[in-house]
């Protein structure tokens, strides 16, 4: 394994560095007054479709995918450490460069098993920054974390198949700009639990659908992720031909879809942490508390030199997980795929949590962005599956090895 940056990373990190420096962190406070101003916490700030005007410029569009069809054709290798710099302003950087979630995974999906039709239709204006997506999995009635669970019906009905349960955290439905949902239901109650179900396009202005209410995340709207959504869909008619795939892949494609995600969030969480680790050493230079800076004070020392052993075992084991990713697939690199789900999260939310402690009142407030930080990481230990669920499927693939 070799994770020295290649010349087109270096490239690609150096540009994507200055464009944080001169554009995306002079806007955050801009567009922190933004959302105020316009009283909605999903409205959609003018500043970030300025920064998405000067990403494109500047060549930092569609990084995340891999197919030269589509996106930059980076590797996950060489993704990887230009995720990790987007970290670092998580509620701007991703969307202004088209390498936000969920749309991301959704542009991979409509790659990957779309027809040529729903390409054409849905795949192009989320690539052009145009349109968002939404990608409706989790319900309410049941536990999601076990996908099977899943009872939203989607039952075919001449040319048309007919779409009827109720979704939550269906992220990226709060956005203004989103104008379809990639929704996963049943087609076949009666096959094999992992072939009953399907995933169908329904564009957001289909009959039936009701968007009952915006999810906050720790109170925050999440917006620049497009927020999420409660929906309800009630006999909700769309044609054949919006099925993805065959009846019986959705499981599968939900897995597909979920791998190289994982990478994406994972990386921006080390940014998360090493940004946040910055400003507990710079807190901890200038703040003086009982006589000396805290810098001096024992505990504080411990707090930043774990961090950054936390930081970089995390990194190397994200890294790794890209190069197998890259050289052997999704299965062949499912252990590592877990185990990072498990580690980063935690890692990024020990390293946040360490920083707010050093900055007293100002780490819970609106003054720094580390609550918002906090509330991240730890809504990742959740999103794309709950640690515990990880936990055992990663024991029983390590027992299985001695049985």
């Amino acid at each position: 394994m070799d994770f020295a940056y290649d010349a087109r990373t270096v490239e690609l990190r150096e540009k994507l560095e200055a464009f944080l420096t001169e554009c995306v962190h002079p806007a955050e406070p801009v567009h922190h007054e933004q959302v105020l101003a316009a009283g909605d916490p999903w409205a959609r700030p003018p500043v970030l479709d300025e920064l998405k005007a000067e990403a494109r410029a500047r060549g930092l569009w569609n990084l995340f995918l891999p197919d030269p069809r589509y996106g930059a054709g980076l590797t996950n290798l060489q993704y990887a450490p230009l995720a990790e710099l987007t970290g670092r302003s998580p509620h701007l950087a991703p969307e202004a460069l088209n390498c936000a979630a969920p749309d991301t995974g959704n542009m991979e999906l409509l790659a990957e098993f779309g027809s040529d039709a729903q390409r054409d239709r849905w795949l192009t204006p989320l690539l052009t920054g145009e349109i968002r997506s939404a990608f409706c999995m989790t319900e309410p009635e049941v536990a999601s974390s076990d996908a099977t669970n899943i009872a939203t019906r989607i039952v075919r009905d001449g040319d048309a198949y007919v779409v009827n349960g109720r979704k939550w955290w269906s992220s990226g439905a709060m956005d203004p700009r989103c104008e379809i949902f990639i929704v996963m239901g049943r087609t076949d109650p009666g096959s094999d639990r992992h072939r009953q179900q399907s995933m169908i396009l329904v564009p957001r202005d289909t009959p039936g659908v009701t968007v009952r209410r915006g999810m906050t995340v720790f109170g925050y709207s999440d917006a620049p992720h497009g927020g999420h959504a409660e929906i309800d869909f009630t006999d909700v008619r769309v044609p054949a031909e919006n099925l993805v795939g065959a009846e019986g892949s959705g499981f599968a494609i939900a897995q597909a879809r979920l791998g190289p995600g994982r990478i994406h969030h994972c990386m921006r969480l080390i940014g998360m942490a090493e940004r946040a680790l910055e400003l507990l050493c710079r807190r901890a230079l200038t703040r003086v508390a009982f006589g000396r800076p805290l810098a001096e004070q024992g505990v504080v020392r411990e707090w930043i030199a774990e961090s950054r052993v936390r930081i970089e075992q995390a990194r190397l084991l994200v890294l790794k997980t890209a190069w197998l990713m890259d050289t052997v697939g999704n299965k062949g690199a499912h252990t590592e795929i877990q185990a990072i789900k498990i580690a980063t999260p935690a890692m990024a939310e020990w390293v946040i949590d360490k920083a707010i402690q050093g900055h007293g009142g100002a780490g819970v407030s609106q003054d720094t962005p580390l609550a918002a930080l906090w509330a991240q990481a730890r809504t990742l230990r959740l999103a794309d599956g709950p640690d515990e669920v990880h936990r055992a499927s990663l024991a029983k693939r390590e027992l299985r090895r001695w049985s």
